[in-house]
């Protein structure tokens, strides 16, 4: 009799097939609107490789974005490049109908590739010191691209199917998250179509390779990240009596700020405070004059996310108080770096929801969970005032999530130098999810 452990194994392996032969089923389905998904694939397998072998870092998207307007202007879109930076536009009008806005990241991140895939990326930049700097598709943007140059290649060749607007936005610097801002702020909503509804997708590890994920709700957090200076008295290590050590009032900061989540939000509301870094002093013997803190801040609801700033400044100014410091310490909360929760609209996911189950099978439509991890998207639908939605798409080998669940370890997730996702069904599943999502959500021929 076989282990429970390889039943789970072989449970795994056959959902995956399972899996594969529903898209495979649902692509040659008449009406389907993935018909010519088998004959798309080759190229786009060719444009991931290109796009995953020369990938550009934040506001330097040149040669990706070029890329993308290329392939939407041979499909019939009307381009626009340059908006907010190096972002994209596509309009193809079809009719009278909803606008649908179909959004992908184009960036890249600093980190040097270690999968050894034949197509690894080898690309360095310099940065502005001159250091340089590997650069790796490491979150996946460039499943996301070439899945939504699968879904318009499919959309633009089935226009008998639908009636409507799309709007195909490639947008710039999401690691960083200011792309979707700059884009707003270069007058996208004024220059462009009004959309109705807005979707993107984004892989993850977590799930595997041929499914898709969609939470209602918050499905990721708001990110703060905050500056923290704490000053003090340097002077002598030999003579502590006659300082204010900036060193003991961060350490007494950092450990009472973790009392935030623990003891003043409500335990049912997520809420995270990391302390990713702390600098401070030079040598042994010298107490500094002052220690820089960096944090990450994470929550959902807008009354947490003023909950734990307000939460943060008052206790490093009590710290600082207790410790007779000369001066109240500094605390910033970088704009620049913040994002708010992505939220998707309850309604339209579940529309989207069954879907892509008539069109990928159940098997292929799995529960969702939120994270804590943030992203931009949501500005568009956000600024827009319309409802939005991020659908997760698996990108693990099915086989090898099944066996690393077995042990009880985890397999390379984004932004990680070894993350490799799955090819092939990870390309096939997000154009087909975008497509019928899309196809969901346009106007319907004679309506």
């Amino acid at each position: 009799m076989p282990s429970e452990g390889s039943l789970q194994m072989r449970t795994g392996f056959l959902s995956a097939v399972l899996v594969v032969s529903l898209l495979g089923r649902a692509a040659m389905a008449a009406g389907s609107g993935l018909a010519g998904l088998d004959a798309a694939y080759p190229a786009l397998d060719a444009l991931y490789r290109d796009l995953h072998q020369h990938p550009e870092l934040s506001l330097h998207e040149e040669k990706t974005a070029a890329k993308l307007a290329a392939k939407l202007r041979a499909l019939g879109f009307d381009v626009t490049e340059h908006v907010g930076g190096t972002g994209i536009v596509g309009v193809l009008r079809n009719g009278s109908g909803p606008t649908v806005l179909v959004r992908t990241e184009l960036d890249a991140l600093p980190v040097k590739e270690a999968t050894g895939l034949p197509y690894a990326s080898t690309a360095t930049v310099k940065d502005p010191a001159g250091t340089v700097t590997p650069v790796m598709h490491a979150c996946g943007h460039d499943i996301h691209m070439t899945s939504w140059v699968g879904a318009a290649t499919l959309l633009a060749n089935a226009r008998d199917t639908w009636r409507g607007t799309l709007l195909f936005v490639g947008q710039p610097a999401e690691e960083i998250g200011r792309g979707a801002k700059m884009m707003v702020d270069d007058g996208f909503l004024k220059r462009f179509p009004h959309p109705d509804v807005v979707i993107a997708v984004h892989d993850f590890g977590f799930y595997a390779a041929g499914q898709v994920a969609i939470v209602p709700g918050f499905a990721m957090a708001n990110v703060d990240m905050v500056d923290v200076t704490i000053y003090g008295k340097g002077g002598h290590g030999a003579l502590p009596q006659l300082t204010v050590d900036p060193i003991v009032i961060a350490a007494r900061t950092v450990v009472t700020l973790q009392t935030i989540v623990a003891r003043e939000v409500n335990p049912l509301d997520p809420a995270v405070v990391t302390v990713g870094s702390i600098h401070g002093g030079t040598k042994h013997n010298i107490i500094p004059d002052e220690v820089k803190l960096q944090l990450t801040v994470r929550s959902y609801k807008p009354e947490v996310q003023k909950q734990l700033l307000a939460a943060i400044e008052r206790i490093a100014k009590a710290e600082a108080a207790a410790a007779l410091a000369p001066k109240e310490p500094s605390v910033v909360v970088l704009k620049e770096q913040s994002a708010l929760a992505l939220y998707n609209d309850p309604k339209v996911t579940e529309r989207l929801q069954a879907a892509l189950r008539r069109g990928l099978g159940d098997a292929a439509v799995v529960e969702g969970q939120p994270f804590m991890v943030s992203e931009d998207f949501g500005v568009f639908g956000r600024t827009a005032g319309v409802p939005s939605v991020f659908i997760f798409l698996g990108a693990s080998d099915p086989v090898a999530l099944a066996k690393a669940k077995q042990a009880g370890t985890l397999l390379p997730n984004v932004h990680s130098p070894l993350f490799a996702p799955d090819r092939e069904p990870t390309l096939r599943t997000g154009t087909a999810a975008l497509t019928l999502s899309a196809l969901e959500l346009l106007g319907k021929p004679g309506t």
